[in-house]
């Protein structure tokens, strides 16, 4: 199986951004700034690390959740990521 790392979701991400209607493309660097803010880095936790420190839950609409508890985080996948994934292997 294929995996992509975190070098290739940002590529992904600026080719994608480019393409889409707006055609405004995105720098790879503020990707990663974003990416980095986001899920944190070996020298400092990310915005949703911390919000789970704090004991909130993290919800990205349709496309899932953060859950923290006995010390671990989950992640919760929601309807639309799940319903994707099921027309895409299918």
């Amino acid at each position: 199986m294929a995996h992509m790392d975190k070098s290739k979701l940002i590529e992904a991400t600026a080719e994608k951004a480019a393409s889409a209607e707006s055609g405004r493309p995105m720098r790879t660097e503020d990707i990663e700034r974003v990416v980095d803010t986001l899920f944190g880095t070996v020298e400092r936790p990310g915005t949703i690390a911390e919000a789970l420190a704090r004991g909130e839950s993290v919800v990205l609409g349709s496309f899932g959740g953060f859950d923290h508890a006995d010390g671990t985080a989950a992640f919760r996948p929601g309807k639309a990521l799940t319903e994707y994934l099921r027309g895409a292997s299918g």
